[in-house]
């Protein structure tokens, strides 16, 4: 069993879901909370089935997660 810190966003049409500290980019998405969760659970085990446990390691594992707001010129 491995634990990872997973950030769910809720947007106007849904929940969108990433784990943290992964090699590669695994996404999940639902109406609610509860379905992005099992979603994105989903995707990280078909990710580890496809590219192999190694994709779980890091050399550096996220301590822990700040949401910050900065502004760009577009």
């Amino acid at each position: 069993m491995s634990e990872l810190k997973v950030i769910v966003e809720k947007h106007p049409d849904g929940y969108l879901a990433y784990p943290l500290g992964c090699k590669g980019v695994i996404v999940g998405e639902g109406d609610t909370y509860d379905e992005a969760l099992a979603d994105v659970k989903s995707a990280i085990n078909f990710h580890v089935e496809s590219f192999g446990p190694e994709v779980l390691q890091s050399d550096a594992p996220v301590l822990e997660v700040f949401v910050a707001e900065t502004r760009i010129a577009v």
